[in-house]
């Protein structure tokens, strides 16, 4: 079964929900493969990966507001990058460091109202890297 693997970089403004479906259909394009399952992988321990509602950020935000409640700033041991540093590693262990997504006729099976996104857990910009392989014929 053909593979193919490829590496891009994402870059943050602090937290929040940040699209990178056309990224992963730009690089599912370059595999050439018509057929298979996507894997799409965070490179990082303090954000995440989600397929999340694309037409109204009104669900984007109060799931960021969700997770804010959840795990606040300010209340644990670990905080070598601040106090935003442990929360953003509970937020990513709650949630999905890889996701599959499966293409078929070279698109990915995504339903009309998803998009597939970075979850920036960190209140300082990042680059982040993500890895994708394309698994497929």
């Amino acid at each position: 079964m053909p593979v193919h693997h490829s590496d891009a970089g994402v870059a943050t403004q602090g937290a929040g929900f940040y699209e990178i479906t056309r990224l992963v259909e730009r690089e599912l394009r370059r595999s050439g493969l018509k057929s298979g399952v996507a894997t799409v992988f965070c490179l990082h321990t303090s954000c995440s990966l989600t397929i999340m509602e694309n037409a109204s950020p009104d669900a984007r935000r109060d799931l960021q507001r969700f997770m804010e409640r959840l795990a606040p700033p300010g209340r644990y041991e670990h905080s070598t990058e601040g106090p935003d540093d442990m929360p953003s590693h509970i937020r990513a262990a709650l949630t999905q460091t890889s996701l599959s997504i499966p293409f078929r006729d070279g698109v990915l099976r995504l339903g009309t109202w998803q998009g597939v996104y970075l979850w920036e857990h960190r209140t300082a910009d990042h680059r982040r890297g993500i890895a994708l392989a394309f698994y497929g014929e």
